[in-house]
């Protein structure tokens, strides 16, 4: 809503802004959804980057999402790349609405001179997460799968091979890389926010770590007739590595820990 996105500045008449608004989903309600997302996205983006432009607003960081790269592409992928062709088919909607942001970025840039930028976050997760197992990305809805496997006493079933590869980022790490970017980033092109390349771990590996840190002794299945969506969308961070040379990540099995033990802590509100 455009009205209700306005009032809402006028109310609060914020200086700086983290807009972390979007329709969001994993894999199958991108699928179902893509005129949506697409459609959704595009009206809270506009309504967000203008509000912010006519009440004078002195930053923006916006947040995008390596999906937003071309499908056909070489690797590592880095900042540059966001507009070399088409993102996969299976979260085209949602692609495209975020690579807007850039463009408009841009525009109230050289039209307006604002300092709008954005962010380009990996797979992040941790406590808060939106653990749905139909809805949530993959990370959250894994843990939840593991719980209920492990207090029903069934198998543990992985939609799709378990072989395609991503790099995860602790909710935690992201937090302190946002408050960096607002206070200090001022270029308008966006920063990939990331572990290293050498930290991409497989969705077999990651749902090996969750049955590790929730103790469940049952059987691992995979169900290769669910899709596995894009094979990997590895990106590069030595943007932000020139930036933050010394920057220290939350070890990945440590994170995974953390946010299955909140997620043991909190289900009656989590898994909702």
């Amino acid at each position: 809503s455009s009205s209700e996105t306005k009032a809402l500045f006028e109310r609060h008449k914020p200086t700086h802004v983290i807009h972390l608004a979007a329709m969001v989903g994993g894999l199958f309600k991108n699928i179902r959804s893509n005129l949506d997302f697409w459609r959704t996205n595009i009206h809270i983006n506009d309504n967000v980057l203008h509000s912010a432009h006519e009440s004078g607003v002195q930053k923006v960081v916006s947040c995008l999402s390596t999906c937003i790269f071309p499908d056909k592409t070489t690797y590592p992928i880095d900042e540059t790349m966001i507009h070399n062709g088409p993102p996969h088919s299976s979260n085209f909607g949602y692609s495209y609405a975020k690579r807007m942001i850039d463009v408009q970025n841009r525009g109230y840039s050289e039209q307006h001179g604002r300092r709008f930028t954005a962010v380009i976050p990996t797979n992040v997760f941790g406590p808060h997460d939106n653990f749905n197992i139909e809805d949530g990305h993959v990370l959250p809805g894994l843990i939840h799968k593991v719980y209920l496997a492990k207090h029903s006493g069934s198998a543990l079933t992985v939609w799709g091979t378990g072989k395609p590869r991503r790099q995860f980022i602790y909710s935690l790490d992201l937090a302190r890389l946002f408050l960096w970017v607002l206070r200090e980033y001022d270029e308008v092109e966006p920063i990939i926010l990331s572990v290293g390349e050498e930290d991409e771990v497989s969705i077999r590996e990651a749902a090996e770590a969750i049955v590790e840190a929730m103790e469940f002794r049952g059987e691992l299945v995979f169900d290769t007739t669910k899709s596995d969506g894009q094979f990997k969308k590895t990106a590069s961070n030595a943007k932000l590595r020139r930036y933050l040379p010394g920057f220290q990540f939350t070890p990945f099995r440590k994170a995974v820990k953390e946010t299955c033990a909140w997620f043991n802590a909190n289900y009656a509100n989590a898994r909702k």
